[in-house]
């Protein structure tokens, strides 16, 4: 098999996919699992048919910090129908392991550190017996001091060691360009624990055989999970497999191995059977991760003209002790507008509450509230209209890091969009219209979100009938991969997208990048690209023709006068793989998406609902692959925005740190009732520094920036600023206009 390797070290100037031969790329095809799907014929994490099966219920501690002394299991293992009662206080893990980290989670649960911490596993013939049986284990503990509340913990706060971003930057001088401004704006903004609530809870079913063990689970990236799982169990790589076909959403939630994969693995090998343990509701809030809360300092200085002299964005955020990680609330901040002095910095508080980690868009889903209020504050300061404070800080090059940008498409996101909303129209006066009990108003807010390149690889084959393969452990977690690189492929290779099989979730298919990031598309897709074009080369070589002279189309070669069908030059199959790294691009250029939210709400002056009425976003995020699926995206991302704007809000007990509302009856997000119609517009955009398929991620773009052009819309609508989120009533009756 012929590998095609690409580090992307050098602009691609040019890409195969820009002579859209067969016409599928950027096409709103629809999804070619969807079937599938609404028919409940797609297998997800807890569907496997596994014979002999058993059922594996987690058991977890109810305290927040303290020794485990004993486990007394007696009463539950004398329930009918149990099978045992698994205890392993040095192997279970602690928490998830943070995505794309390939060494093994935090170990041992002997030393509890968070409410709801699994510490064994009960295996029964039934769920129903499993769950019972699970009530009746007794731990018994040694108390142990924990700290609980964030508010009251700031002094501890610490720097934490370096994560997607640096914790630290500073350049310039900011207090000085603070006391020398036109303008400034220095507040600070508060943002609660969120959680991803994906549709599908954690589920895991382990499989051990003379291979090996095979887990199915609903993981975002089986190639890294399967290290780590692998490092956990003390097994060798080859002999762990990980099935991952379908998933429900994660939104990071799913990035690495959580409680319930090695607890089921364990399990599974003490019992001599497979294990299926699918976690509750209630487990998945406690016992995954949480987007951590914040509490961000925002400085904006200002001259006369309304140019940015300074900006700082100063982030406390918290996490369990021990796990270095910390929300990276500045990093659009770092690139997303100009000022020459800047102070951005991350602190961690260490607190006994549920794991924080990666959701959709870290950083950009919390910092762009911020930043975003920030901004409108100080365009009504300066007597600037906001989309103009915005064009005159849309540097030309990267600010923090003096690089040039990739592409970059802000400022005619902000014109398009503004004009398709009908901006310059609306109301300036805040709470200045008005229908009948209802203040209307206006927000808008810029977004981006960083672009990355992950290491991916595909193996492609053209089988003898002349249909495709397309094989890699990449995963579609309902962002559209199965039908994205089928349309790649079939792009590449001539063939419409019914011909083409895609493979994917499998850690016995090359390893591809996993779905996180925004990064899927663009590091499966350019591995996918990768091994067409060396197929194309094979074609070439079989039809003795150049490779640019081959036209690929509806099934057929084309070269040097000839035609022939596929099938006339596959004789018994072609194969080849296609791998993709990043590069000195990724260095030398500074990569993102852009997007400009326009949105009206109606807030009833009685009583203070919120009622989003009407959304426009303008998105440039390179060349898009597929319309529809890039929409849905899009929408995603707003309906997170909405929900982080108006409701979301993960409540911690102040007494021992153990979540309050840990299901959707009392956690609220968004629904259709909350939700608008959107108008949804991608720019035409190529990025030659991404990737070969000149594509930028648009999965996470959506969220950034959406909830605070929900707030501003407020402010515009009833005169109130909301700096401590979500904006519900109570944060809005008492400032409300007089009737």
């Amino acid at each position: 098999m012929t590998t095609n390797a690409l580090q992307m070290d050098k602009p691609v100037e040019h890409s195969l996919l820009d002579d859209g031969v067969q016409g599928i790329i950027g096409k709103g095809l629809v999804r070619v699992d969807g079937p599938l799907k609404v028919a409940g014929q797609a297998t997800y994490a807890a569907e496997y048919d596994i014979p002999n099966l058993a059922h594996g219920f987690l058991v977890r501690a109810t305290f927040a910090a303290g020794k485990i002394t004993a486990i007394d299991a007696e009463g539950a293992k004398a329930l009918p129908g149990v099978i045992d009662v698994v205890v392993d206080l040095k192997t279970f893990i602690r928490n998830p392991q943070q995505g794309g980290e390939t060494g093994a989670p935090t170990q041992g649960v002997a030393d509890v550190a968070y409410f709801g911490e699994p510490v064994a596993i009960v295996v029964a013939e039934s769920f129903e017996v499993a769950r019972d049986a699970a009530a009746l284990v007794v731990v018994r503990f040694e108390p142990a001091e924990g700290v609980y509340t964030f508010a009251d913990n700031l002094d501890s706060a610490a720097k934490p060691p370096p994560g997607s971003m640096p914790p630290y930057h500073e350049q310039g001088d900011l207090d000085r360009a603070m006391a020398g401004a036109a303008f400034t704006v220095d507040d600070v903004w508060r943002t609660p624990s969120q959680n991803s609530a994906a549709m599908e809870p954690h589920a895991s079913i382990a499989v051990w055989d003379d291979d090996g063990l095979t887990l199915y689970g609903s993981l975002q990236m089986p190639s890294s999970d399967k290290q780590q799982l692998a490092k956990a169990l003390g097994e060798r790589q080859s002999k762990v497999r990980i099935v991952a076909r379908y998933i429900g959403g994660g939104f990071g939630s799913k990035l690495g191995i959580a409680p319930d994969a090695v607890a089921t693995a364990i399990a599974a090998k003490a019992v001599g059977r497979p294990v299926k343990t699918v976690m509750t509701r209630q487990q998945v809030f406690e016992a995954t991760v949480r987007r951590s809360n914040t509490q961000q300092r925002l400085r904006l200085a200002a001259d006369a003209n309304g140019t940015l002299t300074g900006i700082g964005h100063e982030t406390l955020c918290s996490n369990l002790p021990g796990e270095g990680y910390f929300e990276p609330a500045g990093q659009a901040t770092s690139f997303l507008y100009g000022g020459e002095n800047r102070v951005i910095t991350h602190d961690l508080v260490e607190l006994n509450q549920t794991l924080s980690g990666s959701m959709r868009a870290p950083g950009e889903a919390v910092g762009l509230l911020a930043l975003e209020n920030a901004m409108d504050e100080l365009a009504e300061l300066a007597g600037l209209d906001p989309v103009e404070l915005r064009r005159r800080n849309d540097p030309d090059r990267d600010p923090q890091k003096d690089i040039p940008y990739s592409s970059r498409a802000l400022t005619r996101c902000l014109d398009e969009g503004a004009r398709a909303f009908g901006w310059e129209t609306r109301n300036r006066t805040p709470g200045g219209k008005r229908d009948g009990d209802w203040l209307i108003g206006q927000g808008m807010a810029s977004t981006t979100r960083a672009n990355m390149l992950q290491p991916s690889e595909a193996a492609m084959s053209l089988r003898p009938d002349g249909r495709a393969l397309v094989e890699t452990d990449m995963t579609d977690i309902g962002t559209g991969t199965y039908t994205i690189l089928a349309q790649i492929a079939g792009e590449m290779l001539g063939l419409p997208v019914e011909r083409v099989d895609v493979h994917l979730g499998d850690t016995k298919s090359p390893p591809g990048a996993g779905s996180g990031g925004s990064w899927g598309a663009g590091s499966a897709g350019s591995s996918v690209y990768l091994a067409c074009e060396s197929l194309r080369q094979q074609l070439a070589k079989a039809m003795d023709a150049d490779p640019a002279d081959l036209t690929l189309k509806d099934g057929y070669a084309t070269a040097g006068n000839r035609r022939v069908p596929l099938t006339d030059l596959i004789g018994d199959g072609l194969t080849a793989t296609g791998s993709i790294k990043p590069g000195k691009q990724e260095k030398l250029t500074s990569q993102a998406s852009y997007g400009a939210h326009f949105c009206e709400v109606k807030v009833h002056a009685v009583t203070g609902e919120v009622r989003v009425t009407r959304w426009h976003a303008t998105f440039a995020a390179g060349r898009i692959l597929n319309q529809q699926t890039a929409r849905s995206q899009c929408i995603g991302g707003i309906v997170f925005g909405i929900g982080t704007a108006l409701t979301e809000d993960l409540v911690h007990d102040d007494r021992d740190g153990r979540i309050v509302n840990h299901d959707l009856a009392e956690y609220h997000v968004p629904v259709h009732a909350d939700v608008p119609a959107m108008d949804i517009v991608f720019l035409d955009e190529r990025d030659i520094h991404a990737n070969p398929l000149h594509a930028k991620g648009i999965g996470e773009l959506g969220i950034g920036g959406a909830g605070a052009a929900v707030t501003n819309a407020i402010y515009n609508a009833t005169g109130i600023r909301v700096r401590d989120y979500p904006a519900t009533l109570d944060k809005l009756l008492e400032g409300l206009p007089v009737m």
